[in-house]
């Protein structure tokens, strides 16, 4: 099953937009290969409101929340995960309102030697309140349900908001594109596990950071899945082609693919071989990484 991709056409940016009863969004002008049109931050209920994903330090966008609550009170912050494009402005925001920083807790990302191809960590970020998977906050008209997901990172958390049977998906769900997993904090274990979790919960609809909503979750996620054990079979068969190093792997898998991803598409094919190594299906000549050669484990091993 192919991925049924989810294209948002039109945004605007730096005013807030109702979509549904509870929600209105505000899109940070953040947009880049990674982060789509830019940075969704929500804001949930009336009066007393939630803000889910404050984004990126950007002065503008945090007026634009600030304007988009005029004559409210930011109750609560909840961030989905560590990345910079999530996460500074809760800071700016608490600093502005007093609205205290829910969250699993602060950055857990090292630096692997690595060039970094999603957006950085923010080392910087101190929640006021641990959250862990199924913890509950109750507001004015409003219920967050917390749900833990790594895979993305490992302090990855969607939001559930059970008035309206809805799931803040974050970066672990994706309309528009695949999620970039890169290892050491990114795990592709943990993400096929979170994504079954996900499917499980049968929320209504799943409202990513960046992009569009996805309408009809069950489909979109098997096929995620689907998606991510086919990249499992084409890298068996590279290796058993003879095609032994992520580098060549990648040029093969993503022939089509802008070149510009081509660093996240490497961490994520690692990722895949972490696990198939985990699995016993590959081996490693030394410990896994992007400079590693693989190959097929033999039945006599």
């Amino acid at each position: 099953m192919s991925v049924p991709f989810i294209q948002e056409r039109e945004v605007v940016r730096g005013t807030a937009t109702r979509i549904s009863p509870l929600v209105r969004r505000v899109v940070a002008d953040n947009p880049s290969v990674f982060t789509y049109h830019g940075t969704g931050t929500f804001i949930v209920g009336h009066g007393e409101v939630a803000v889910i994903d404050a984004g990126p330090a950007l002065e503008r966008h945090v007026e634009a929340i600030l304007d988009a609550t005029r004559g409210e009170t930011i109750t609560h912050q909840f961030i989905t995960h560590t990345h910079s494009d999530h996460s500074p402005a809760a800071r700016l925001l608490k600093h502005a309102t007093g609205a205290e920083i829910w969250a699993w807790g602060p950055a857990t990302g090292g630096d692997d030697g690595m060039t970094p191809v999603d957006e950085s960590e923010d080392h910087a970020f101190a929640p006021d309140h641990l959250l862990r998977h199924g913890d509950r906050i109750a507001g004015a008209g409003w219920t967050i349900e917390a749900v833990h997901t790594p895979g993305h990172a490992s302090n990855h958390m969607c939001y559930a908001l059970q008035e309206e049977e809805t799931l803040f998906s974050g970066d672990h769900v994706m309309g528009w594109s695949t999620t970039v997993v890169s290892p050491p904090d990114g795990d592709m274990a943990a993400y096929l596990d979170s994504l079954e979790l996900v499917l499980e919960r049968g929320d209504a609809i799943l409202r990513p950071t960046h992009g569009a909503a996805i309408t009809d979750p069950a489909i979109f996620v098997r096929a995620l899945i689907d998606h991510r054990r086919m990249r499992d079979r084409q890298i068996i068969a590279c290796l058993d082609d003879g095609i032994g190093t992520i580098p060549s792997m990648v040029e093969t898998l993503y022939a089509t693919t802008d070149r510009r991803l081509f660093p996240a598409a490497r961490r994520s094919v690692l990722a895949h071989i972490i696990r198939l190594v985990h699995q016993g299906l590959i081996e490693a000549d030394g410990t896994p990484d992007e400079r590693t050669r693989y190959r097929l484990k033999t039945a006599s091993q």
